[in-house]
């Protein structure tokens, strides 16, 4: 039954994917302007042509370890953060407003001022962190929030370890709120990343191969790019997320059905 239903789930996606593509099709023959407007067949013979390049796959895989320093940096930094605030009402006060700011803030003018004090190289980890560090801090802040009173007394009562009030406490309450923290962001400090390369043009990097694309009018390797940059935002954040739940289940932080706090 549940094979069935993954099958069902299959079929639609694959479906609405080749809706798209047809839709994208018809418009590309509707202008009839390959530079301007290029076909799927001609997008995807200049993907093929990528893969089989060896530099597409240095240039992926450095993009990728930029970004997913960021995301690591953010995710230590965010839940510090959150902690420091959760016991200071100080400096939550003088944080929330930062924080606030940083996110409504277009990433584009983070990167425009950060390329002023930043190497272009380190740019997009410091961008994605950024990004990032807000939406893990408020995540994990409501997380250590809604731990219960009472078992906090209990554990207070009974003298627990700060080893044991983390690992049977605080954790396991906390980890369904760090995991909707991490499915927010990842998506987004992709996006933040290649942004960053695009503007701060860093070697080695897809940021830089869309930029080069799109200023020599090469519209299908700019399409193929498109895809490149969509495909690997799908498999990393699945990827990351499977691995988290994986290991939270393996160390029973996380139990089996339950739901993260964003569901």
């Amino acid at each position: 039954m549940k094979s069935k239903k993954y099958i069902i789930s299959g079929l639609k996606i694959l479906a609405a994917i080749v809706f798209w593509i047809v839709i994208w099709a018809l418009v590309s023959y509707r202008i009839d302007i390959e530079f301007l407007f290029p076909s799927p067949i001609a997008v995807f013979k200049a993907l093929i042509t990528l893969l089989q390049s060896e530099q597409f796959w240095i240039i992926t895989t450095a993009s990728l370890l930029r970004v997913m320093i960021g995301v690591f940096a953010s995710l230590i930094i965010g839940t510090i953060l959150a902690y420091i605030t959760n016991l200071s009402t100080v400096i939550h006060t003088l944080l929330t407003p930062l924080l606030s700011a940083v996110k409504s803030t277009p990433i584009a003018s983070f990167i425009i001022l950060a390329l002023l004090w930043i190497d272009s190289g380190i740019l997009p980890a410091f961008i994605t962190a950024l990004i990032v560090i807000p939406i893990v801090w408020a995540n994990v802040l409501e997380g250590i929030r809604s731990v219960d009173r009472d078992l906090v007394e209990l554990a207070a009562l009974y003298k627990f370890s700060i080893g044991k009030k983390l690992f049977r406490l605080y954790i396991p309450t906390v980890a369904p709120y760090f995991m909707a923290a991490c499915k927010s962001a990842l998506g987004m400090a992709w996006k933040a990343g290649i942004a960053a390369e695009v503007i701060a043009v860093p070697e080695s990097s897809i940021g830089k191969e869309l930029y080069f694309s799109k200023t020599y009018m090469e519209t299908s390797t700019l399409f193929a790019w498109t895809l490149v940059v969509i495909l690997v935002s799908f498999i990393i954040e699945n990827l990351f997320m499977w691995l988290l739940k994986h290991l939270g289940y393996k160390l029973r932080f996380l139990q089996k059905g339950e739901r993260n706090a964003e569901d």
